[in-house]
């Protein structure tokens, strides 16, 4: 079972940054690499929502939000996923979660993002 284990979430002043990682446990390097790989993330009291999206080899979309901001990429190697965050704003607080788009692997913990001052 592919176990999604995100780390790198901490509290930070507004337009401070941060960097999430995402690493792809038990799923071998073909099968990370067949999948558009995605940050996700979800604010209290809001749904889960999309935040941006990796493909293959690096074809990247974001969420008008957090464009200009976010920067998603991916090590395919090592089955990691990255989003750089910068010029963090409080509307970014969440739990931030890594998954593939479309059939969704099991969902890991997160890591929680919290912009404040």
């Amino acid at each position: 079972q592919v176990q999604v284990v995100e780390s790198g979430g901490g509290l930070v002043q507004p337009g401070g940054s941060l960097r999430l990682s995402c690493v792809a446990r038990r799923a071998i390097t073909s099968v990370f690499n067949a999948y558009t790989m995605a940050w996700y993330r979800q604010a209290p009291g809001n749904q889960r929502e999309l935040v941006a999206t990796v493909e293959r080899l690096g074809s990247t979309n974001y969420e008008d939000s957090v464009k200009g901001r976010f920067t998603i990429s991916r090590d395919n190697a090592n089955k990691r996923v990255y989003l750089q965050m910068n010029s963090l704003k409080s509307e970014d607080t969440a739990v931030y979660y890594c998954n593939t788009v479309g059939t969704h692997w099991t969902w890991g913990q997160g890591t929680q993002v919290t912009v404040s001052s």
